[in-house]
């Protein structure tokens, strides 16, 4: 490839269309990067700008577009690209078919007795005559001829069909048959621009680059500038490349639309298989029981359902043949058992914001009904990405700089499926005991494709640092799958505090963002009548974050809770709580009579328990705190209840509400003191960023919990 001679920033050319066009797309600065990937892998990158102006311009996704400018614009020399443009221009024009154009085409076909396309080639077997037939979906052709070989040799037309350069012909003498089909396929070329030493290639120019500047590339080829993005939405998006390198991994992404969830699943590599709107066939997803033909999860490496919430299928087992899958990788055809190795993925939108969305249900409430409460299915996903850290994408988002060629890349992410980079971490990380053994296997999954995607070079020494950030990375994204468990099944999966050590270092602890919600403890004081409290909850039911705002107004004594149809429960709450300020209003108010105060109150709650069952200690100190006109103290949550007699009920599960607070981002907990030894055992973590405050009675609580 010739390195470009010119100045970094390119020139503009003589005062002609040809020039002007010259101009719009010269006109940037090669960069480190730049220079490095065109050096490193001379013939395989592209500049990503060139290929967006094809984008939407000609019926083609973008890695054949990617595949023709790689092909005639490797270079970073101005005048080349621009003659390789003009190429590209001209073989699009000519060989893809716009819509309004297939009589022309066929026209063509007739006259010359064999055109060239650039299409869609998809094929069946026609039972009736006992042969294969092609779709070219562009001409609307559906029973062209081709030779069984070339359906042998490229399987993957039977199950949704790939991009091809074709040589159709056609023969006028079988045309005047009775039922002749005239159109044939003579060959076809794979829209492929990889080799079969792809995969070294790429190991070798990856080892010019540092880890970081590797990281830029990949984003870089698939669309994206890394300087325009937070780390925290580079680290999303190269998570969303996993299901490429690593077979058999289950991954969901729930964000805002407009984020590109898809893209890189129906534009970059043609071994992705877009499922649009959901649907799907028992058949052609895994396997035809007529035919015996494969589906798409043994042909392709990644089977992506885009919009989740109308998943369905055509039988009602559908869903549970999925999941049999996700668990294992194989399914059943009568007495046979098929293996497969199809990467799923499963992306959607949410209508409302997280926070939102944890206060009404959980973070995957969007799948459809018989996935979203199924916490056996939730099982089986390896990792749920975060969605709504990719910002809304607009043309700033996208890279003007060189990228890997998506043909290139796709092919070696697909040979990175055959390794695993488990073995050379061996013994380096240790994981907590909550990880149950599917969680160790999902984590494992994640931190193997991370280490993958950076490492292609199965001989490479692994940094402890990229090490590091693999393992919490997939820790978290494991765990976020943990905690919609916990929220539907709060018995089972109660144990969510994924930590991990390196080596001999000390034990951390990986938690997910959104746990600390607008509605998660803050240091600074409430205002006077608002109080923070965990209920320990019921029955399955595990505990829940309320906020508890009680207002104070002169009157005749009236007190009541404002929310609209509160459960039994909370309102049993609220009477222990005002019985007991009445009765030990001289301890609590002094000289203040609550008979002369107007006292209502109103709960929050933050999680998905709502029944308010044993707040009526946090509802006292609301109560109180209100009539007295000072602030509970920063950071503090308050856990208990009491009987009418003003006696302090037992806590039974201090622990998990500790742990709990933590989460919420608690500095202090106040609780009985019967709970003492209860929290002997809680983690290093939960004992180093909570303290907590015991006390014996009402007063004591209130005393202890005011802002001093």
């Amino acid at each position: 490839m010739g390195r470009a001679s010119r100045p970094e920033r390119w020139g503009s050319g003589p005062n002609t269309n040809q020039g002007r066009r010259r101009r719009m797309t010269e006109a940037i600065t090669l960069d480190e990067i730049d220079e490095m990937a065109a050096s490193a892998f001379e013939g395989y990158v592209v500049r990503k700008d060139l290929a967006r102006q094809f984008k939407g311009a000609y019926p083609v996704p973008t890695y054949v577009g990617e595949f023709l400018i790689g092909r005639y614009c490797a270079t970073t020399d101005p005048d080349e690209i621009e003659e390789g443009l003009q190429v590209v221009r001209r073989l699009l024009a000519d060989r893809t078919v716009r819509a309004g154009e297939e009589e022309l085409f066929k026209s063509r076909a007739r006259e010359r007795m064999t055109i060239k396309l650039i299409d869609l080639v998809k094929a069946r077997l026609d039972a009736k005559s006992n042969a294969y037939v092609a779709e070219l979906p562009s001409l609307g052709l559906r029973d062209v001829r081709i030779d069984d070989a070339v359906v042998r040799d490229n399987e993957r037309m039977l199950t949704g069909g790939f991009y091809a350069e074709v040589d159709l012909f056609y023969d006028a003498a079988i045309a005047e048959e009775n039922n002749g089909k005239p159109f044939a396929i003579g060959s076809l070329r794979p829209i492929q621009l990889s080799t079969r030493d792809s995969l070294s290639r790429l190991a070798e120019g990856r080892s010019r680059f540092t880890t970081q500047q590797w990281k830029h590339l990949l984003l870089r080829s698939v669309g994206f500038e890394p300087a325009q993005l937070s780390d925290r939405a580079q680290d999303v998006l190269l998570l969303r490349m996993v299901p490429f390198v690593q077979r058999n991994f289950n991954m969901v992404e729930l964000g805002p639309r407009g984020t590109g969830k898809s893209h890189l699943f129906q534009q970059v590599s043609p071994y992705a298989h877009l499922i649009s709107g959901g649907k799907a066939t028992v058949a052609r997803m895994f396997v035809n029981n007529a035919t015996g033909q494969r589906g798409l999860v043994a042909q392709y490496d990644v089977v992506c359902f885009d919009e989740v919430s109308g998943v369905s299928f055509d039988q009602k087992d559908g869903v549970n043949i999925m999941k049999g899958y996700m668990e294992s990788g194989e399914f059943s055809r009568g007495r046979e058992s098929i293996r497969a190795d199809g990467s799923i993925v499963l992306v959607g939108n949410f209508d409302v914001d997280v926070a939102h969305q944890q206060r009404i249900g959980h973070l995957l409430s969007p799948l459809p009904p018989e996935m979203r409460d199924d916490t056996a299915f939730m099982d089986r996903i390896h990792a749920y990405l975060p969605g709504w850290h990719v910002p809304k994408l607009n043309p700033t988002y996208f890279t003007h700089h060189f990228g890997l060629v998506s043909d290139f890349l796709s092919e070696c992410w697909s040979r990175l499926r055959d390794q695993s980079r488990l073995a050379s971490i061996q013994g380096r990380v240790n994981y907590s005991d909550a990880l149950s053994g599917r969680d160790l296997s999902a984590v494992n999954k994640t931190v193997d494709g991370l280490l993958k995607l950076l490492y292609p070079d199965a001989e490479s020494a692994i940094a402890d640092e990229d090490l590091e950030w693999a393992v919490r990375i997939a820790l978290e994204s494991r765990r976020r799958v943990k905690e919609q468990q916990r929220r539907i099944g709060a018995a089972e999966f109660r144990n969510t505090q994924f930590g991990y050590r390196l080596g001999e270092g000390v034990e951390q602890f990986v938690s997910t963002p959104e746990l600390a919600s607008p509605d998660s403890i803050g240091i600074d004081p409430l205002p006077p009548g608002q109080v923070w409290a965990i209920s320990e909850g019921s029955g399955d039911a595990g505990p829940g974050l309320y906020r508890i705002e009680a207002a104070d107004t002169p009157g005749s004594g009236a007190r009541g809770l404002l929310n609209q149809a509160a459960p039994a429960t909370l309102r049993e709450s609220f009477k222990v709580a005002e019985q007991n300020l009445v009765a030990q209003a001289r301890q609590l108010v002094g000289d203040r009579d609550p008979r002369e105060h107007n006292l209502t109150a109103q709960v929050r709650a933050l999680d998905a328990a709502k029944t308010g069952d044993g707040l009526g200690l946090p509802i006292l100190l609301a109560l109180a705190s209100a009539m007295l006109q000072r602030s509970v103290r920063g950071g503090l949550i308050a856990v208990g209840n009491l009987s009418l007699g003003g006696g302090v009920e037992t806590v039974l599960n201090a622990a998990t509400l500790a742990e709990h607070a933590m989460e919420k981002g608690a500095s202090a907990l106040l609780l009985p003191v019967s709970a003492r030894r209860q929290l002997l055992d809680v983690s290093d973590e939960v004992a180093t960023k909570v303290s907590f405050i015991f006390y014996n009675d009402a007063q004591d609580a209130l005393v202890k919990a005011l802002d001093e």
